[in-house]
């Protein structure tokens, strides 16, 4: 992988400056590293959390679960609002910036909240539409600012450097906690102050890559004619159907912990294991679905988790099947997230990209969110091994459908 600051007309005319030499562009990089820093501060809360809620304001298991609900859905309602604002106004930069400084504000929001559960479900139903707003238009400065034949290591650098900040975010908590002798308020203020680090990185080396657009065709019209288009309409109705089927990272985690019985100390750090492998393959795997197909990646990161989910549901208990699962858990990660971006950009026009993949993502995120019921509700009515062995077969049998249909065309 070549990393290269190319220029901004360099990258518009569609060109290297040394034919041949695959490069990413500057743009994807800053973006990159506004994502890790990002990514530590809002990691650094979700690592804490659960802890924070059910230990130090003893919040009973409902009343998590409705915070936790909402703390992961609230992006649904907003991604393509903020696409179409992006798109509309054609400034790409500002809608992610004000995303970003958004969730940055609510860290110190957490502490004003104090213990009032009410003013801490609007703090993180801010926090996730700051996340919503920004992601659309993000992920089209990505796509903008890359080569047609290179969106798939494009998103594989951005992912991975993303990544990075994921790993570290539970880390630095821990540190952070251990520091101030357990001070949740710490560990939001630390968040707040690397957030707004984040957001300085945005604005001093992020360029906007709108293009000269005519304002009008970017209406609601235009974009809900988006799903009018065969191509793209497949594309998002599969994403959303693969979505349904696709366990969450949370039960995932549970299903390892009651298995194989790890410490309650232990559990958080699980989600490490996930992102070591994501940030190892992003790049890669991202690579590979350059010169194979962004499609077939996709669907093998699908079948990836399949693979783990057979094995957590599997009579073997040794340590290695654990390790193996977890490791398949990053191998779907990083084969499937940037990836679909990457196979669903092109079929989008310049002035609708952001807009374009916002609807992707919206589609994909409310499936999941349906999944996490559906999969919650399977567990208690059959307990986990059926459960797990239902997904499973769902999995199997929607992702071998999708491969047979072939939406994305080579």
């Amino acid at each position: 992988m070549y990393i290269a600051a190319s220029r901004t007309s360099d990258l518009a005319a569609g060109t290297d400056r040394k034919p041949g030499l695959k490069r990413v562009s500057a743009n994807v990089v800053a973006l990159g590293m506004v994502s890790l820093v990002t990514d530590v501060s809002s990691e650094m809360v979700t690592a804490v959390l659960p802890l924070y809620l059910v230990l130090g304001l003893g919040l009973n298991p409902l009343q998590f679960g409705l915070l936790d609900g909402l703390y992961a859905g609230a992006t649904a309602v907003v991604r393509v609002l903020g696409g179409h604002l992006a798109d509309r106004w054609r400034r790409l930069k500002a809608v992610a910036g004000f995303g970003y400084g958004l969730s940055a504000v609510c860290k110190l929001g957490l502490v004003a909240a104090g213990s009032s559960v009410a003013a801490i479900g609007v703090v993180l139903a801010a926090d996730r539409t700051g996340k919503g707003v920004r992601t659309a238009p993000r992920d089209a400065l990505i796509s903008l600012s890359s080569e047609p034949d290179t969106l798939g290591r494009s998103f594989g650098v951005h992912r991975a450097l993303d990544t990075v900040g994921a790993f570290l975010g539970p880390l630095v908590a821990m540190a952070v906690l251990a520091v101030s002798l357990g001070s949740y308020p710490s560990v939001f203020v630390t968040s707040f102050c690397i957030a707004a680090v984040g957001v300085l990185l945005l604005a001093l080396f992020v360029r906007d890559r709108p293009g000269g657009v005519d304002r009008a065709a970017v209406s609601a019209k235009a974009a809900l004619g988006l799903l009018r288009q065969s191509d793209f309409r497949r594309v998002t109705l599969w994403a959303a159907l693969l979505g349904l089927v696709t366990v969450g990272d949370s039960f995932v985690y549970l299903v390892l912990q009651r298995k194989w019985e790890i410490a309650a100390t232990y559990f958080p750090l699980l989600p490490l294991g996930t992102a070591g492998v994501y940030l190892v393959l992003a790049v890669p795997l991202g690579k590979l679905a350059d010169r194979v197909g962004r499609w077939p990646v996709f669907l093998g990161g699908h079948a990836a988790l399949c693979l783990a989910l057979v094995l957590l549901c599997g009579p073997q208990t040794g340590l290695w099947l654990a390790v193996v699962a977890l490791g398949l858990h990053g191998v779907f990660y990083a084969a499937t997230d940037g990836v679909l971006m990457a196979a669903a950009g092109p079929l989008v026009p310049r002035e609708l990209r952001a807009t374009g993949l916002a609807v992707v993502q919206t589609g994909q995120a409310v499936a999941r969110m349906l999944s996490s019921v559906l999969f919650g509700l399977a567990w208690t009515l059959w307990d986990l091994r059926p459960a797990v062995l239902v997904a499973a077969g769902c999995l199997a049998a929607v992702a071998l459908a999708a491969a047979l249909v072939k939406p994305v065309r080579p």
